[in-house]
Formats: structure tokens, sequence, C-alpha cells
């Protein structure tokens, strides 16, 4: 069984979900119930992640840049595209009178 979004069984699975989660917050308190949806997040991470190594390391390159990025100066790269796309200008200009 696939869950597909925009399902008529999407929606009930989802609504079954939060109402579970409701009924937790109500009978065992906000905190409680968070720490019992990240458990089970994690238990679901370990139980489906095959290589959890390189996971984590490709998560992590994603989220942390490489320190030997370039910091973009915003002014002046916009200063250069508007002299490269001038200079195309002037050359479409002088390929049509030609």
């Amino acid at each position: 069984m696939k869950l597909k979004k925009g399902t008529p069984l999407c929606g009930l699975v989802l609504g079954g979900v939060l109402t579970l989660a409701g009924a937790l917050v109500m009978l065992i308190g906000f905190w409680k119930t968070l720490i019992l949806f990240l458990l089970f997040g994690l238990g679901y991470f370990l139980g489906t992640v095959e290589n959890k190594k390189d996971f984590l390391k490709t998560t992590a390159n994603r989220l942390i840049p490489d320190r030997e990025v370039k910091v973009i100066d915003l002014k002046s790269e916009l200063i250069r595209e508007q002299e490269l796309s001038q200079a195309a200008g002037e050359k479409a200009g002088k390929e049509e009178k030609e």
C-alpha cells in the first residue's frame, strides 16, 4: 500500500495520526508527546536508513558549506552582469547592421 498526497487514504491516515497526537497531548502533556514523537523519528531513521554514516555526511555537507566558498559581493556582481548584457546588446546591434 503506497500513500500518495491528495488521495482520500492519505487524508484518513494523516487525520488519524493527528487525532492520536492531539489525544496524547491532552492525556500525557505536550513535552512528553514531543519526546515520544522524537524517539519515534529516531527509531524510524535507525530502522530505514541503510548507510547511516554516508547519509549523515551528505546531510551535513548540504547544511554546512565548505570553508573555501567565496562570499559574493552583490554590487560588483550586478555591475558585472550589466556590463555583460550591454556588451551582448552592442554585439547583437552590430550584427543587425551588417
